[in-house]
């Protein structure tokens, strides 16, 4: 499997995630993309015994896109501390199905994870379990039904972007557990990591990476999608 490596210094590995592999080990007993790395590293560096590199965050299986992780144990630290006061900015962007009601919009709900059947559900404010997700988006363009969205994360939530764009009545293209009821089997999910931006965990200098979505359908739908995106 071919990882692209966007960057790498002595405390940061940024990669391009590819789709459909676990970011780590799971019950799946598939191979995922931080065992892969870390082979990678030791392989390319000739390096004995364990290899350390943190994972930093987390994206869903089905997604692609762009992704850090510490190459060192104080820039993990760093990161995670970067991550905790909101300093790193994420967008993605998505193809969701059907029109939005406003243009751009910021949407605020209460997610509440069902961890033995691993779903999300929205839940009142008042849930015990409930916990606070906010989400920005701007639609760049309608087609065919569908819309091409520019989403940028104010809380990370597990499956929040397809949790609330799916409360709202516009699931993502070929999500099958928040939008079977639209997507059919085997539909690629159409969610993609397309920016992070965070301070170096060292020098503090303003580090910005983009991975632009592959060219298959629906992203194919827009033509040139890297001139089209806007930050929102």
């Amino acid at each position: 499997m071919i990882i692209h490596i966007l960057y790498e210094d002595n405390h940061l590995l940024v990669v391009e995630k590819p789709v459909n592999l676990p970011v780590q080990a799971d019950e799946s007993g598939d191979a995922d993309l931080l065992t892969l790395l870390k082979e990678d590293l030791k392989k390319r560096y000739q390096k004995p015994g364990n290899v350390y590199l943190g994972l930093v965050h987390r994206l869903d299986r089905p997604v692609g896109g762009v992704m850090v992780f510490a190459k060192t144990s104080k820039a993990a630290s760093r990161l995670s501390d970067v991550l905790r006061k909101r300093e790193m900015e994420r967008t993605y962007l998505t193809v969701v199905r059907g029109s939005l009601k406003k243009n751009y919009d910021v949407l605020e709900h209460h997610l509440w994870k069902d961890t033995k059947k691993n779903k999300v559900h929205t839940v009142k404010a008042g849930h015990p379990d409930g916990k606070k997700a906010i989400l920005q988006y701007e639609a760049i363009e309608e087609m065919d039904g569908m819309s091409l969205l520019n989403v940028r994360l104010h809380t990370g939530r597990s499956h929040q972007i397809r949790v609330q764009l799916a409360a709202v009545g516009t699931p993502l293209y070929g999500d099958q557990k928040y939008g079977q009821q639209v997507n059919k089997p085997g539909q690629q999910i159409a969610l993609w990591a397309n920016t992070l931006e965070f301070p170096h965990p060292t020098t503090k200098e303003l580090m910005k990476f983009e991975s632009i979505p592959p060219s298959v359908h629906p992203w194919t739908i827009w033509e040139r999608i890297s001139d089209r995106t806007v930050t929102v």
